[in-house]
């Protein structure tokens, strides 16, 4: 197939992208130049197309998109606390970036992909969370996400387009950078490597329910082979909360550092757990790496890599 990628050099992206051509699709990347993204072009270079720019601009978003048959739509601006300094910003992005790359997407006829995230749900009435709980973000990013979500279901309605909702829980793995938008684990482990305390908001009771790269990758995998479940949301986590103080500890130890609490952050929920039996009965997806066998494996790599 001939596939898009929006944010295909992030992150998520690039294990995406190496993961389809190893499959023998013809895949092409979408991408701002960030530091992150130029760090992953050794991963894609003489494997994917790559074309640098923005989903907010719509010419190059359509011209992206032309004789596509699946767009991945992974480009967002993620980052909670940048939202919170500058909406205006991220909600270009996420919900301005997703207007136009779903209308590329209706005028070439491709399938969407749109990648959400369990911040939709903001604080949940009760966990575990399914897919038919309130979306009620807690955040100018959440909310975006939000958003965008409410766009592609409309899009289904509206134009009859096949779109499929990802909504992924907490994600990690390699890949995953110190300045990646604020993700817990890669802050706590380089705070660790340089022998300085681990910051934690609040208590660290807080409970979050980690998924690691190469699962997320199979689900992205998996919907590819299903295009029968467009308009469908569905959730993909492990089913098991751990608490953030928890997490602090185990790589403090490893580093033989101190965890530090704080005063909380705003707009932060205390616990989200995933319930992903919709995604086992439609997709027969489970969760293979378990958390801290994947922590293990993620700071194997931040040593090998030393940043």
């Amino acid at each position: 197939m001939k596939i898009l990628i929006t944010g295909g050099a992030g992150f998520q992206g690039s294990h995406l992208a190496e993961r389809l051509n190893q499959l023998g699709h013809e895949v092409s990347i979408l991408n701002t130049l960030t530091p992150q993204s130029s760090g992953n072009k050794k991963y894609l270079e003489g494997k994917c197309e790559v074309i640098w720019g923005s989903i907010t601009d719509a010419e190059v978003t359509e011209k992206a998109m032309r004789d596509k048959e699946v767009v991945y739509h992974l480009g967002a601006r993620i980052n909670v606390d940048e939202s919170i300094q500058h909406p205006w910003e991220t909600v270009e992005v996420n919900v301005r970036g997703t207007l136009n790359v779903l209308e590329a997407a209706r005028k070439s006829g491709a399938r969407v992909i749109h990648t959400s995230t369990c911040e939709v749900y903001g604080r949940p009435e009760r966990t575990p969370i399914t897919e038919t709980a309130e979306l009620r973000p807690m955040s100018p990013y959440a909310a975006s996400k939000a958003g965008a979500d409410r766009l592609c279901f409309a899009y289904v309605q509206t134009y009859k387009m096949n779109i499929i909702i990802p909504r992924f829980f907490n994600i990690f793995g390699e890949r995953q950078k110190e300045s990646n938008f604020g993700a817990v684990i890669p802050i706590f482990v380089g705070r660790a490597m340089r022998g300085e305390p681990i910051k934690v908001f609040g208590s660290g009771q807080q409970t979050r329910d980690y998924v690691y790269i190469s699962d997320v990758i199979d689900a992205y995998c998996l919907l590819l082979d299903h295009p029968e479940l467009s308009g469908e949301a569905i959730n993909f986590g492990s089913g098991i909360g751990t608490r953030i103080r928890d997490i602090a500890e185990y790589i403090a130890k490893k580093f033989n550092t101190q965890v530090e609490y704080t005063e909380p952050r705003p707009g932060e929920a205390s616990e989200m757990v995933a319930d992903y039996s919709k995604a086992k009965r439609l997709l027969g997806w489970e969760p293979k790496v378990n958390f801290y066998e994947g922590l293990d494996r993620y700071i194997t790599w931040r040593k090998n890599l030393n940043v």
